[in-house]
């Protein structure tokens, strides 16, 4: 561009800088270019000059007489050693700094971390008219209310302050936050339970017979006695090396979740141990500890001519069961996996169903508590006959065909009726029954376990049917006529009902406080509300039970 606008009349010379130059806006590292150019007139400098400019570059003057370059060249060869040996002496400096402050480091970030939690909740408070105290209002258990007047007066003499701090109980008709206390040991569990939803203000909490069933389901499902032993070894390390787990602050989230769960991890082992010993498996493989109670009746030489035996339960079983769980000799059938899948998905059914009424019958202790004796025939009963009436009626049919029917022949004539070809298959029948078929017809065996079967599924059916519209209809209506009957309905913000609460201070601890009605919202919201939880009840008990 020089030579150009020139016209080659310039003279240049440049020389790349080896080192490169730290950019102080940046502090990225650069590479520069030195360049000299010799020209002639002061139109040619105008034209240098903007190319120059265009391009960022820096320019120097430089003398034009060899003396004053050699003057101004120690100049700057000056310049550069005091830069140098300020620049090290404050890199000498920085260096001593940090290592001072790598010893307090920890102490100091301990500091700033409660320094911002006291501003953090100090935020959280309002300023009185004079602008001398702090006002908060917070939700606090009864049994801390002594704790937090006691943490005020410790606080205010700690810092000298010349206005004590004081607590006031606010009485109010809202209902309060939901606290469940909790230790180490149920902390696991009430999270786990918080995660899918916090139930209401004094509703009963679920988390306390989570403790039990979460662990027993998830053994009925994973039992295996080797496995278990692993679960066990490692929820017992992280159970009894907690307190070295604790004082440390580990930054893994996969780490922090097992560790929180280290009560539910050594439950799950201990329950899957024993589910495992009742399902005979160890790592996969059956332990012969009582002995099998099936035997082969042949000679040796039968034995080695076939490779696969049909053991005949009318004379190779000896007729008592095996002691506890599954007979070992099932690891070496051949129907091994039709057998013990089949136990298994009978036994999570029958468990599945048996929590969910459980689950439900939970409900009777809101109902009673909150005195909602309605809810009890109008929500309660429809919900438990439904499930009783279609899945409990399965569970029935199970244990029926594990009593009525059996692989020993017997000696009376009904051998063929109750034998093996005739057992039915117990999901068949309540398909049947769902979609008003009748079973298939299979010769020598009847359609049904009993005589009036088909009616009863018949009545269970049309009887499950008719909980549906009562669950979906009769609440509302219900509180429709009760508005009808009482008009005038006294609301929870009543000033009579405050002052009664201020007056008897021990009674608010033993009565439950005030609940909001149904009345309070409009009647079409509960009939949306109610058409949700239906459906949302109908279907969430035939999806879990197909889950299972």
């Amino acid at each position: 561009m020089l030579w150009r606008i020139s016209r080659g009349n310039i003279f240049l010379r440049q020389v790349e800088i080896d080192e490169p130059l730290e950019d102080p806006a940046t502090g990225h590292e650069i590479y520069k270019t030195v360049f000299v150019a010799f020209f002639q007139g002061d139109e040619l400098q105008n034209r240098i000059k903007k190319i120059c400019a265009g391009y960022h570059a820096s320019l120097y003057v430089c003398p034009s007489s060899l003396p004053q370059r050699n003057e101004m060249l120690k100049g700057v060869s000056t310049r550069l050693e005091d830069l140098n040996l300020v620049l090290n002496q404050t890199q000498d400096h920085r260096q001593r700094v940090l290592v001072s402050v790598a010893k307090e480091l920890q102490n100091w970030s301990i500091m700033v971390s409660k320094m911002k939690a006291i501003y953090h909740t100090l935020n959280f408070f309002n300023m009185d008219v004079t602008k001398k105290c702090l006002i908060g209002e917070c939700w606090v258990p009864t049994k801390n209310i002594p704790a937090v007047q006691k943490a005020l007066s410790d606080g205010a003499s700690a810092c000298g302050s010349s206005i004590p701090s004081f607590l006031n109980v606010i009485n109010t008709s809202e209902d309060p936050p939901t606290f469940n206390r909790t230790n180490k040991f149920t902390r696991g569990f009430q999270n786990l339970i918080d995660s899918y939803g916090v139930a209401s203000y004094r509703e009963a909490n679920p988390a306390l017979y989570t403790i039990i069933t979460f662990p027993f389901l998830f053994a009925v499902m994973f039992g295996d006695v080797g496995h278990a032993i692993v679960l066990v070894c490692f929820g017992g390390y992280l159970v009894i090396a907690e307190k070295k787990f604790m004082g440390k602050k580990s930054s893994s989230e996969i780490f922090n979740i097992f560790f929180a769960g280290r009560y539910i991890i050594l439950l799950m082992g201990i329950f899957s141990m024993y589910t495992g010993f009742v399902y005979n498996d160890i790592f996969s493989k059956s332990m012969n500890i009582f002995g099998t109670r099936w035997s082969v009746n042949m000679n040796k030489s039968q034995a080695l001519k076939n490779e696969l035996v049909d053991l005949n339960p009318s004379f190779d079983y000896a007729g008592t069961p095996y002691f506890i769980g599954v007979d070992p000799v099932w690891q070496l059938a051949k129907n091994k996996i039709v057998f013990l899948n089949s136990f298994k998905m009978k036994l999570s059914i029958i468990f599945g169903v048996s929590h969910m009424i459980f689950g439900v019958c939970v409900s009777i202790i809101n109902f009673v508590h909150f005195r909602k004796y309605s809810s009890i025939i109008l929500e309660y009963v429809p919900q438990i006959l439904l499930l009783c009436f279609l899945f409990l009626w399965m569970v029935v049919m199970m244990f029926m065909k594990w009593i009525m029917y059996s692989a020993v022949t017997r000696e009376m004539g009904n051998e063929v009726k109750f034998g093996t070809s005739c057992a039915p298959l117990v999901l068949i029948y309540f398909i049947d029954m769902m979609l008003f078929k009748q079973p298939d017809e299979v010769k020598h065996c009847e359609k049904y376990m009993f005589e009036g079967q088909q009616e009863l599924q018949y009545a269970l059916v049309f009887g499950a049917l008719a909980c549906i519209p009562v669950m979906l209809l009769a609440k509302p209506i219900f509180i429709q006529c009760t508005r009808r009957m009482k008009p005038n309905v006294r609301s929870n913000g009543d000033v009579n009902q405050a002052v009664e609460f201020e007056e008897n201070p021990e009674s608010e601890e033993k009565a439950p406080l005030p609940h909001h009605e149904e009345a309070e919202e409009p009647i079409s919201e509960i009939y949306i509300l109610q058409t949700i939880h239906t459906i949302e009840y109908v279907l969430g008990t035939v999806s879990h039970t197909a889950s299972i």
